[in-house]
């Protein structure tokens, strides 16, 4: 098989491109490092089966040629996390709705096989918990610049749905919940990740807003694993599933405390308010716990890796790759 991952220097996508040569595709790598980073595929270079690009989704002949070599099309290039969202509204608008049409404008001529990355974003303030892929979606306000990215994403599941529905583009939506594992950083708002450093190196602990959020954390190998399973099965061709983990739900507050126990760290908890930390009237979702009933029925998705694990394999790796973090 050979599958084109867009975004591929990312966290996600270098996961994903691990995965998919070690079961024997070639893979062929998209990706400007915008937030991506080279180090995360410095390793994979030297693989016959590896191709890679340093170059914008929206350079159409370099995707368009891109597109034309493989079979399957995994669409992850995305502006990241909360705190680029705010910073860039612009540019999130313009990456997520402009990037997916040019995904599925070349991946159409040929019909290749999309599947389109989206997130737990899209649900907003709903309240109906666990959020099942058919809920309404509930979006704040055009005046606060944090909706963009959920009404960017949303446009994206629109329009790839639309490319199915009316021009039998065989495309896979997915909503990805709060994925942790090595080589994410902590940069762009990763709570995980942030807590984990800032115990290791001896800083204050924080949490945005009052900790009483709360969010369930997938590994990325649950992960990666979902993204494969579903670009083989003919049945998810036109669906939209959440990929997540409804093992344990945490209140941010609990985690830290929890990254402390963990870390052995005597860094105190300091909460931060949303207006400092983002912008003023800063609005967050309050749950975000996945329903996984329709992937389960699908493919037998289950979540391996729970929580304290995450943790335990998040603390390794930073404190066995701590210069370079």
């Amino acid at each position: 098989m050979k599958t084109l991952i867009t975004g591929g220097a990312g966290f996600v996508g270098s996961h994903l491109a691990e995965a998919l040569l070690a079961r024997g595709d070639e893979v062929y790598v998209l990706d400007n490092l915008s937030t991506g980073s080279i180090e995360n595929i410095e390793h994979l270079k030297g693989q016959a089966r590896f191709h890679y690009a340093i170059e914008s989704i929206m350079s159409e002949p370099v995707t368009a040629e891109l597109v034309d070599r493989v079979e399957v099309v995994y669409h992850l290039a995305a502006a990241v996390g909360v705190r680029l969202i705010v910073e860039s509204p612009v540019n999130t608008i313009e990456t997520n709705v402009h990037g997916t049409e040019m995904i599925l404008k070349l991946a159409n001529k040929k019909k290749k096989k999309v599947i389109v990355a989206s997130t737990t974003e899209v649900y907003g303030k709903g309240e109906v918990v666990p959020f099942r892929e058919d809920a309404d979606l509930v979006m704040g306000p055009t005046s606060k610049g944090r909706w963009s990215y959920a009404c960017s994403k949303a446009i994206d599941e629109f329009l790839a749905l639309a490319y199915h529905k009316e021009k039998r583009l065989p495309v896979v939506v997915v909503r990805l919940f709060n994925t942790v594992g090595p080589r994410q950083t902590g940069r762009y708002g990763m709570v995980i990740p942030n807590l984990v450093k800032q115990a290791l190196l001896g800083h204050p602990l924080t949490v945005y807003g009052d900790g009483t959020q709360s969010r369930c954390f997938t590994y990325i190998s649950d992960v990666v694993g979902a993204l494969i399973r579903l670009a083989e099965v003919k049945e998810a061709v036109g669906e939209v599933f959440n990929i997540g983990n409804d093992g344990e739900e945490i209140t941010i507050m609990d985690l830290a405390r929890r990254v402390k126990t963990r870390t052995g760290t005597k860094s105190e908890i300091v909460l931060v308010p949303y207006a400092t930390a983002y912008e003023e009237g800063f609005e967050d979702m309050q749950r975000r716990v996945p329903d996984l009933s329709k992937i389960r029925a699908l493919i037998g998705y289950e979540p391996r890796v729970q929580l304290d694990e995450i943790l335990e394999r998040v603390v390794a790796y930073f404190t066995s790759d701590q210069a370079r973090s």
